[in-house]
């Protein structure tokens, strides 16, 4: 198995909801971004989710060229090819489309895997995540319908946001403040428009204070709590115990116990990017320092091919990564519980 197909992506998401792990969702931009995520993924023996935001997918088309589905697909076709070496499963989603973005960027993307399916084919991704967190609710959950009945066509699974997750991705930008936890009445009109399953299976992010990007300790004010009591709330109403699957936005910098309590409460997809980027970058900065006298030509000299060829510096940024990965996979309990 490389790329999951809809049934064992369903059957990730059931093995993680009934065994209380999560899956690190890996947001890459580029080869060596995608090959470090399947590196850290086989290392931990779990199975993973590796994503692409817009701004990722404008990245992997070109930065002079920056079309956001080619870049999608480019990065999907890849992950199609080289994943099959690794030994574990991935899903791939696309991250973050805004209202904005829905248009040119996540319709197009449902509308190719409407047709792939129609040739009875498997569609490129496996999920695609509407983040209506910037207009008002009813309208998020308005669009997040139409989307959940393009989602059952496609064979995709839709991830949808209710709450607003602080701090800035992708030139997306929301302030801290309250509007950051969820509430219970949120969920209840979440499942009054979605369903709880009979519509078609989606992914909810519940906020609970998270912020993308890093800060210092006590900046952000997590309150992982929440999420079991819209659980227990929204599930009394419906009949159903733990209705949601729950995804865990901006959590760089979380400790190890609200991780585990976020996932003891529903959660099974963590995004990750900021941690994964510095750990990506880290390594190349400590190569170059280390061999500046060889990466650069200095005093006329030629420097040295074997410290700045791309391969040198770029295995360290992977295997960087990839360690970061590794980490992620043990505190949400996924590693060692790969399919097959």
């Amino acid at each position: 198995m490389a790329i999951a197909t809809p049934e064992v992506y369903a059957e990730m998401i059931d093995r993680a909801k009934a065994g209380s792990f999560a899956y690190p969702a890996v947001n890459v931009t580029s080869s060596q971004t995608l090959t470090a995520a399947l590196q850290g993924f086989a290392e931990a023996e779990s199975d993973g989710i590796i994503q692409v935001s817009v701004g990722g997918a404008e990245y992997a088309s070109g930065s002079t060229v920056k079309d956001r589905v080619a870049g999608s697909l480019a990065l999907a076709a890849y992950a199609a090819e080289v994943a099959k070496g690794y030994g574990v499963t991935v899903a791939l989603h696309t991250d973050h489309c805004t209202k904005k973005n829905l248009d040119s960027w996540v319709r197009p993307l449902l509308a190719l895997e409407a047709e792939q399916v129609k040739a009875g084919k498997l569609p490129t991704f496996q999920s695609h995540m509407f983040d209506g967190s910037d207009i008002p609710l009813e309208e998020n959950l308005v669009i997040a319908a139409e989307l959940l009945e393009l989602s059952q066509a496609a064979r995709t699974i839709l991830e949808i946001e209710v709450g607003v997750v602080g701090g800035e991705e992708d030139g997306h930008e929301a302030a801290i403040n309250d509007k950051l936890y969820t509430t219970v009445e949120d969920g209840i009109a979440t499942v009054e428009a979605l369903g709880t399953g009979e519509k078609g299976r989606y992914l909810t992010a519940l906020t609970f204070g998270n912020v993308h990007g890093v800060y210092k300790p006590g900046a952000v004010k997590l309150r992982p709590a929440i999420l079991k009591e819209i659980q227990d709330a929204v599930g009394a109403k419906v009949g159903k115990a733990n209705p949601f699957d729950l995804v865990f936005h901006g959590g760089s910098g979380s400790t190890e116990a609200e991780i585990a309590e976020a996932v003891d409460n529903g959660v099974i997809k963590m995004n990750i990017d900021t941690d994964t980027q510095y750990a990506f970058t880290r390594p190349v900065v400590g190569h170059m320092f280390t061999n500046y006298d060889g990466v650069l030509k200095i005093d006329g000299e030629v420097g040295n091919k074997k410290t700045y060829d791309p391969r040198a510096w770029g295995k360290l940024a992977e295997a960087g990564m990839a360690q970061r990965i590794v980490e992620a996979c043990q505190q949400l309990r996924s590693a060692g519980n790969k399919i097959g």
